[in-house]
């Protein structure tokens, strides 16, 4: 975010260019400005400070389909997160939809890097199960949704199934999340290594971990291109303006993920940044919305 680089706007087969009226696009200090209503409750799921849920939960009964929003922000304490998907939250909540809105920590704070972030994900989302009851959500009806960063962790969350029994984020019976929206996600750790240099400043290390002769490749446990097939659908929503995360990033996962036998489709936000695609006050909003509502089933 820091330091991006351009890239031209590659055409690839599948990529859908949809219609919005887009004014200006967001910048970073728009973005970092968002905010939302305070969530309805706060759900430690373990001691850290940033190891919590946000739950924003409709007025009713229920049982409410669920948004997992995960935000991102380069993977550093730096550029906010949290506070920033209030924003969607609140809109989410508004069409009576529950959105779990996960903290996790990051690369520079303690614990966080590999594999600590990785195992805050698997937590945090597993701990639906146990709070759902009571909370009056449908897991039958949930989607995850991550911006930027966050949209590598939500496609990493939705594959772990995937995940080798030796990695520390192993779970037997992850829940199951049959649909990922990644919102300018950086999802091939391996593959866009430099692109990820650039725009956010970090190295592989500091996302996958360093290789040991139990883990020679970093990458299998980490990078969501590497934990293909998963068995679930994928939608690739990047701003037309994007330069931290172009559309031929999502252009490239989703070739590479049809072609290992996965649902995956490319929305490219026309006249949008980075930024637009997380805000509900974006004239974008109306095609993220959409796609989240499709994939509720609503």
């Amino acid at each position: 975010m820091r330091k991006p680089i351009r890239h031209s706007l590659l055409a690839a087969a599948g990529t859908l260019l949809t219609s919005a009226a887009v004014s200006a696009p967001m910048s970073l200090q728009d973005y970092l400005a968002l905010t939302g209503p305070q969530p309805d409750a706060h759900i430690a799921y373990g001691p850290a400070p940033s190891q919590f849920v946000e739950l924003f939960r409709p007025a009713g009964n229920g049982p409410f389909p669920v948004v997992v929003l995960i935000h991102g922000g380069c993977w550093t304490v730096e550029f906010g997160g949290i506070t920033q998907m209030r924003n969607m939250a609140g809109a989410l909540k508004a069409q009576g939809i529950a959105v779990w809105n996960v903290e996790y920590r990051r690369h520079d704070e303690t614990g966080g890097g590999y594999p600590g972030t990785y195992q805050d994900i698997a937590t945090a989302i597993d701990r639906l199960k146990q709070e759902a009851p009571a909370q009056r959500l449908d897991l039958a009806r949930i989607v995850a949704v991550g911006h930027s960063a966050g949209g590598h962790l939500a496609q990493w969350a939705a594959s772990r199934h995937r995940l080798p029994s030796w990695s520390p984020a192993h779970a037997r019976d992850p829940l199951a999340l049959p649909t990922v929206i990644s919102l300018g996600g950086l999802a091939d750790l391996r593959n866009q290594a430099a692109l990820i240099k650039s725009s956010c400043e970090r190295d592989t290390a500091q996302l996958a971990g360093k290789p040991t002769a139990a883990r020679p490749d970093v990458f299998a446990d980490t990078s969501p291109a590497e934990m293909l097939p998963a068995a679930i659908r994928t939608v690739l929503i990047h701003g037309e303006h994007d330069i931290v995360s172009p559309p031929s990033t999502g252009a490239a996962y989703a070739t590479r993920a049809r072609a290992a036998g996965d649902a995956a489709e490319v929305i490219v936000l026309p006249g949008a940044s980075h930024y637009d695609e997380v805000a509900a006050t974006s004239p974008a909003w109306a095609i993220v919305g959409r796609e989240i509502r499709k994939a509720l089933g609503l």
